[in-house]
C-alpha cells in the first residue's frame, strides 16, 4: 500500500475499510458486494481491504473482534461501524450520507 493506513483514513473523501480474513467465508461473500458498491459510488469514496492477520496492530487499534467488520472514515474519524455481511444498498447509503 503506497499510502499509510492513517493517511488513507484521514482523507476528506469517505473511506470504507473492510477488515477481513482470507479464511473467513462471509468475508469472501462480501467481495462481489463491495465491487457493486464501488461501481455505485465511483470515485466519490475509497474502499480498502485490511487483512486482520497481516495487519494485527491496525485491527487491535480498532478493536476488530469479528470479520468482516466495516468502518467508514472521513477526516480520520470513524462515522459508522458494523460487523457481518452487509448489503450493497446499505453500504452505499452510509457512504452517500458521508459525502
Amino acid at each position: 500500500m503506497a499510502e499509510s493506513f492513517n493517511e488513507l483514513i484521514s482523507s476528506s473523501q469517505p473511506t470504507l475499510v473492510d477488515f477481513y480474513a482470507t479464511w473467513c467465508g462471509p468475508c469472501q461473500r462480501m467481495h462481489p458486494i463491495l465491487d457493486e458498491v464501488k461501481t455505485r459510488v465511483g470515485d466519490k469514496a475509497r474502499i480498502i481491504k485490511i487483512d486482520v492477520d497481516k495487519n494485527q496492530t491496525i485491527a487491535a487499534n480498532y478493536q476488530i473482534q469479528a470479520v468482516p467488520t466495516f468502518i467508514l472514515f472521513k477526516n480520520g474519524k470513524p462515522l459508522w461501524r458494523k460487523s457481518g455481511i452487509q448489503s450493497a444498498s446499505s453500504l452505499t447509503a452510509e457512504i452517500e450520507s458521508a459525502l
